[in-house]
């Protein structure tokens, strides 16, 4: 029996309500996970490595006084140019800190559940205007959140902050055209931007093609005036969010792994055919882990959070739309994605160019498809059967990847997938998923409890497929983190360390970023936005650093360069420690951390600033291989030509016989060299450090930071130069005599980024208060109007009826030429009975 679908709703909060059901299917999500982990969630790679330090690290250095200057991340760096990728804009961070430090690892996930339901509730609150019942708004907002990018993106966690905070600013941008709603845009652009400044230029990006699009579609409509004011408020906005994004551009600009873009062949086509197929796939089939793909390995796919994938649904929904709405502006975004998604070039704008492939901008897309989906779903006129079955077969047909006979090692095999088992449970779960909307779509549509019922499939669906997904990344890894939070978080308040003078820790066979867990300068770090000095300096000493600082242990100069005294490893892994047979001189030095680590101290280990008798010149350098310029550059400080005429005077050349010849004799040597040159106090401050030194004539002190153009320094009262030394780190002429010096880190621009935030603070009061005096003055601004999406007159499939203002409202400013004023409204029916009538 068919059911009307004009009944009011019983829920009077669906924004509340959508709200809840991401909390809750977020919780449900997680639930397994936390259940086996007791409390503690660990998933994989940068999740663990990342964003469970960081949260901790960076909530505990505001809570103790903030600073400019972060010695536990690295050789030493900026804490707004490094953090302020990650999460010193996040909301969500900032209401952690309202949570005691040991209480972070625990609420992880309690966070992103909460991510969830906001995205829900943005998704909801966007969505809402351009669907005719809340349930599809509702069930769009459920497709959104669960979708393939959110759900792979809990690998990154602070991406997720990102997805659910864009649906908000789409959200204003229509408030303020289709409701002449002012000083909301604003708010919306400064949380945007505070947020993440790098997906922000994404974001702009997609927010320019939206309006220009629905502009040229007719489905905006704002005078001459209206634009500039428009402008105004962008500009607003922009003014209010910028306070980060100053002085973390000033490290970008500095950074190697931004400097790459693409070039010839490499703006129009993707250098391997797989690359294509893997992103057509990723619009039909649910992910993969990001570390763990299962075809196209030879196409770049990890780790570059390639999903377009919608739950339960897939391509479904967004197929049958666009074929039934093909006049419709979101239609022509979607078109536009997808074509930038195929060209190079053009999917690199949205990240500044840069070379490197990724589509962490495809959340942006993914919204407007579970909208579309959402309307396909409400709006009779839609097939959407026959788009179920292009979806299947445009997935199914991906099975043949799985089918091709392949060659390898003088072997046959079926299929060219990496890993088979994960390819084909990945592909039926999508077509199960499509199998199951059939079903629903085809038995239900039209009837009472269809909404509901497709709601609770797309939930459902949803929080299965974000299971396998977790589970296929985090079991693989379990072996692996099963002493992780012994290792990170029980025994590191038990690691006795001398706390009584500055040195660096080297750690072996420990999980990443122990460092950050202690609170202690280390020379193993897995952060890729540190200092841009750092990421000149290793390479330059024959250690690679993209995304991570792992000096190897036969570096041993290094360790003396670097004023690194001690060496915690697990109590467990000493005899692969000792059996490497590398001369390090680290000696046992006992056990520590209730006996979970081992602590080894460096017999050469040197003091945090020294100076020299010698320096090197850049060809001198070049002249002897990277691994063995740390030797080089403890006998010797290398300095430009232009250094070297003002600062060399009391330095002599290397003579060229002491360029080479270096050996752990001649290293303990040297070190004792730089120990009898060094300061007599050295203490690190939160904005760079103080230092005491003595000398018998003018010479440069040499401190192992990274150098950073924000540092300014004092010598005795008076302004000294810091030079940048041996490939990225620091000097400072110092005199004869008795030297105090005081280093200070100001980040590149901050000054100019906080003029313009007061100022933009200042403009948003009065703009504010300006615009409530006119509202309470003129009444609500006249010229509402609705998208020509809700506009359209079509009947309705999933009508769950509307308030009485929203009715008149609808009725009276959706009457299109040649459209009365009800014709896209059924004729109301009476409401059902109650169930015990």
């Amino acid at each position: 029996m068919e059911h009307s679908l004009q009944n009011k709703p019983r829920q009077r909060h669906p924004a509340l309500l959508a709200f809840c059901v991401s909390v809750l299917a977020a919780l449900a999500l997680f639930l397994p996970f936390l259940v086996i982990d007791k409390g503690f969630f660990l998933y994989c790679g940068d999740f663990n490595s990342q964003q469970i330090p960081f949260y901790q690290y960076c909530q505990q250095f505001v809570k103790s006084g903030g600073g400019a200057f972060s010695w536990a991340t690295d050789l030493g760096s900026g804490f707004l140019n490094t953090y302020s990728f990650y999460n010193l804009g996040s909301p969500f961070f900032w209401l952690s800190c309202l949570l005691p430090n040991r209480w972070l690892p625990y609420a992880m996930v309690p966070l992103l559940c909460l991510k969830f339901g906001v995205g829900g509730l943005g998704a909801y609150l966007y969505m809402r205007r351009y669907t005719r019942s809340a349930n599809a708004a509702l069930i769009g907002s459920a497709l959104f959140t669960l979708s393939g990018w959110g759900v792979y993106n809990i690998f990154f966690n602070h991406f997720i902050d990102c997805m659910v905070l864009f649906p908000f600013l789409l959200a204003a941008l229509d408030c303020y055209i289709y409701d002449k709603q002012r000083a909301v845009l604003p708010l919306a652009i400064a949380v945007n931007l505070l947020n993440n400044y790098f997906f922000f230029l994404g974001e702009a990006l997609f927010l320019a093609l939206y309006f220009f699009i629905k502009l040229a579609a007719k489905d905006y409509r704002l005078s001459l005036r209206e634009f500039f004011r428009l402008a105004f408020e962008v500009v607003l906005g922009c003014l209010l969010g910028c306070l980060l994004i100053f002085p973390a551009a000033a490290s970008l600009l500095n950074n190697p792994r931004t400097d790459s873009y693409a070039n010839g062949y490499g703006m129009l086509l993707y250098g391997r055919v797989q690359q294509y197929f893997a992103i057509l796939r990723s619009l039909f089939v649910p992910p993969d882990p990001p570390y763990l793909p299962g075809i196209y390995s030879e196409a770049t796919v990890k780790w570059t959070s390639m999903s377009g994938y919608l739950p339960l649904a897939g391509m479904a929904g967004v197929l049958a739309w666009c074929r039934a709405r093909r006049g419709s502006p979101h239609r022509r975004i979607l078109a536009v994605c997808l074509v930038m998604a195929l060209v190079p070039i053009l999917n690199s704008s949205f990240y500044a160019f840069n070379s490197s492939y990724y589509a962490r901008w495809y959340y942006m897309p993914v919204l407007l498809m579970a909208l579309a989906t959402a309307n396909a779903l409400e709006d009779a006129d839609v097939d959407l059967v026959g788009g179920i079955r292009l979806a299947a077969l445009l997935t199914a047909a991906f099975a043949v990847f799985g089918l091709v006979p392949a060659k390898e090692d003088d072997h046959w095999k079926l299929g060219v997938a990496d890993n088979a088992a994960q390819f084909w449970l990945t592909l039926l779960l999508a077509l199960l998923g499509l199998l199951i909307f059939y079903c629903i779509v085809t038995w239900h549509r039209g009837r009472r409890r269809f909404a509901p019922l497709m709601l609770a499939a797309v939930l459902g669906f949803g929080v299965v497929n974000g299971i396998i997904h977790l589970s296929i990344g985090k079991f693989p890894q379990w072996d692996n983190d099963a002493r992780y939070k012994l290792q990170n978080y029980d025994v590191v308040e038990q690691i006795e360390l001398p706390d009584d003078r500055f040195y660096r820790i080297d750690t072996y066979s420990c999980y990443d970023n122990l460092g950050l867990f202690l609170d202690r300068p280390c020379i193993r770090c897995f952060n890729s936005t540190v200092t841009p000095s750092i990421l000149q300096f290793y390479p330059e000493v024959g250690v690679k650093r993209d995304v991570s600082s792992k000096p190897e242990l036969e570096l041993y100069a290094l360790r003396g360069l670097l004023s690194v005294e001690y060496l915690l490893m697990p109590a467990d892994s000493q005899a692969d420690f000792l059996a490497e047979d590398a001369q390090t001189g680290f000696v046992f030095d006992g056990l520590t951390g209730d006996g979970v680590y081992a602590r080894y101290r460096n017999e050469n280990a040197v003091p945090m600033g020294f100076t020299y008798d010698y320096y090197v010149l850049p060809d001198a350098v070049d002249k002897v291989s990277k691994e063995k310029r740390g030797s080089l550059y403890l006998r010797a400080i290398g300095l430009s030509e232009e250094q070297a005429a003002q600062y060399g005077q009391g330095l002599q050349p290397l003579p060229e016989a002491r360029t080479g010849g270096f050996s752990y004799e001649s290293y303990v040597q040297d070190c004792a060299d730089r120990r009898a040159a060094a300061c007599s106090s050295f203490a690190a401050t939160r904005d760079g450090f103080t230092a005491s030194i003595t000398l018998d004539r003018d010479n440069l002190v040499f401190f192992s930071v990274p150098y950073d153009e924000g540092f300014s320094a004092l010598v005795n009262g008076e302004e000294a130069e810091v030079l940048n030394v041996d490939g990225g780190l620091i000097a400072i002429p110092a005199g004869a005599g008795t030297n105090e010096i005081v280093l200070t880190l100001t980040p590149k621009w901050l000054p100019l980024s906080s003029a313009l935030t007061a100022a933009g603070v200042l403009l948003y009061a009065g703009y504010l208060g300006f615009t409530l005096l006119r509202r309470r003055r003129d009444g609500p601004l006249p010229g509402r109007f609705v998208p020509l999406e809700t506009a359209a007159c079509r009947p309705s499939a999933l009508w769950d009826g509307m308030e009485e203002n929203e009715q008149l409202t609808l009725a009276e400013e959706s009457a299109a030429p040649g459209c009365p004023p009800d014709a896209d409204r059924p004729e109301q029916a009476p409401e059902h009975p109650k169930e015990s009538e």
